[in-house]
């Protein structure tokens, strides 16, 4: 008989790792078991081209918690973020608008289009901050049940009331009104300029069958901006040799805390005896026990696929199967011969910024509308980033490696995705890039495109939804993932939950890791 543990993790996605660190740093036997042959989930880097290192799915990191990084200590184990120095977003009428890391700067940029529009930005940028600081207690809340809340979560629910009142009216107001109306109305309140619109509005659809002009996208929008770094809301990164580093350096902490980490260890059931959960059937056949349970898997592989569904409450059941993934996110990778020609793009050295392929307001919707009836969008809105230029690792002497993130690829595709409407997605997606930078197609040595089906194949998300369901007000809190079990436990006694599908939500945080980890360590201190 294999050894028995105190706590198995299923999964080594950066929650289940940051799971088990904690865990293990309590003291815990603990072992984190990742199907992959590397961990990190959808959090990885892969060198799929020789000499050309790909952020493979996420790229870009802001909201990892900085109480994770403090606690579990992340840069003694590698944890290096580069920042990233802004926006850049092409114009349908060749010219752009940059927003800089520098803010005066940004202002004169925004000037160019508009000058009310740079008085509007500060503002802005002010409110998203205000209500940023409202919802930040959330973030780090266990979420109450409210039917029959314990004495626990009145408490923090008074904390949180009393952090509310001090808001004020006005900015209760602000936040009522952000967490249900769209993007679209939201910016037109604030600003004139079309391109400033849509460049705010894009992070409003990342992860989501939404569009800009959808009710609840402007939480999205505000979910966005809630990442940090250094203390700076709304401020991104890129980790030293891509999102896999991250994941290296919890896994370090974790191995270093004393966790026990498995690769090739795919889990196929979590074995329950007498309604409680005991361990875990690997697909070779090895049972290996614990006392504890955890999988950092979305909600639909962790309760309807590895355990049998006759042992939850139907009522559970059937929440889990209402709950909506709705996957609609693709990923382009490509490896370069050289340096892109943006016709629109003055200065080089502007490619350390993302570039934001977003046009419109009209550009986003319309991209929208091609998903909304099943289709790929012809004209995508893209997210990109070309690492190597500030990160000389990712690939080889004056070759470069460029990230593409794209909305939409609805998972539901008329007619199903292969690999002839992969390749379609993908000549789609850099089709519409040639209209802007020319010689791209020129410079293409190895692609890489990866649709929902194939994210749900090869990295187990279901329907290809990065963030483990949708990110929409039905499916948030103490909705999250379905109401009743939002505290990270499960029907089925030690068993835990502690993936994106749990509060908050996705993005690179680990706060669903860490706040499992310790509801964990609660109870067993009962």
């Amino acid at each position: 008989m294999s050894k028995k543990y105190d706590a198995i993790i299923i999964g080594g996605g950066h929650n289940g790792l940051t799971t088990g660190a904690y865990l293990a740093k309590a003291g815990l036997k603990t072992l984190i078991l990742e199907r992959r042959y590397l961990v990190g989930g959808a959090t990885v880097s892969e060198e799929l081209y020789p000499g050309f290192k790909y952020t493979v799915c996420s790229y870009v990191i802001s909201m990892l918690r900085p109480e994770v990084i403090r606690e579990l200590e992340l840069p003694k184990y590698g944890l290096e973020i580069l920042p990233l120095e802004g926006l850049f977003a092409p114009t349908a009428d060749g010219d752009y608008l940059a927003l800089w890391n520098d803010h005066s700067k940004t202002r004169e940029e925004i000037k160019r289009h508009c000058l009310q529009d740079a008085d509007a930005y500060d503002e802005f940028g002010l409110m998203l901050y205000h209500m940023a600081f409202a919802v930040k207690p959330i973030l780090a809340m266990i979420p109450p049940d409210i039917t029959s809340p314990t004495l626990s979560d009145l408490r923090n629910l008074g904390r949180l009331k009393k952090h509310i009142q001090q808001l004020g009216s006005e900015k209760f107001y602000m936040l009522s009104k952000l967490m249900t109306m769209s993007s679209a109305d939201l910016l037109d309140e604030w600003f004139e300029t079309d391109i400033l619109k849509a460049l705010f509005a894009f992070s409003s659809i990342i992860g989501t069958l939404n569009g800009p002009r959808s009710p609840g996208s402007a939480y999205v929008l505000l979910h966005h901006f809630m990442g940090e770094q250094d203390g700076q809301y709304g401020a991104w990164g890129f980790h030293k040799g891509g999102t896999g580093g991250l994941s290296q350096a919890i896994a370090n902490a974790a191995r270093h805390l004393g966790a026990e980490i498995r690769c090739n260890a795919s889990v196929s059931d979590v074995i329950s005896q007498n309604g409680r959960a005991a361990g875990v059937a690997l697909d070779s056949g090895e049972e290996i026990y614990a006392d504890i349970v955890v999988s950092s898997l979305d909600p639909r592989q962790t309760f309807l696929k590895l355990v049998d569904p006759k042992q939850l409450p139907g009522d559970f059941v059937d929440a889990i199967g209402n709950y909506k993934f709705r996957g609609s996110s693709g990923k382009v990778n490509l490896a370069l011969d050289g340096l892109p020609e943006f016709t629109a793009m003055p200065d080089p050295s502007m490619l350390r910024a993302n570039v934001e392929l977003c046009i419109s307001m009209d550009y986003l919707e319309r991209a929208f509308d091609d998903a909304k009836y099943g289709n790929f969008s012809k004209q995508p809105f893209m997210d990109i980033l070309i690492p190597s230029m500030f990160d000389p690792t990712m690939a080889p002497p004056g070759k470069h490696v460029m990230s593409i993130f794209v909305q939409y690829a609805p998972y539901e595709l008329n007619g199903g995705w292969n690999d002839e409407q992969r390749d379609a997605f993908g000549d789609a997606v850099i089709d519409t890039l040639a209209e802007f930078a020319p010689n791209i197609k020129d410079l293409i040595v190895h692609r890489q495109v990866l649709t929902p089906w194939d994210m749900e194949r090869e990295f187990g998300l279901t329907e290809g939804n990065i963030f483990h369901g949708e990110l929409t007000l039905d499916q948030v809190f103490f909705f999250r993932p379905v109401p009743g079990w939002a505290k990270y436990r499960t029907p089925l006694r030690n068993y835990y939950l502690c993936g994106s599908g749990v509060h908050p939500g996705g993005g690179i945080t680990s706060a669903p890791g860490r706040l499992a980890a310790l509801e964990i360590l609660k109870d067993l201190k009962k």
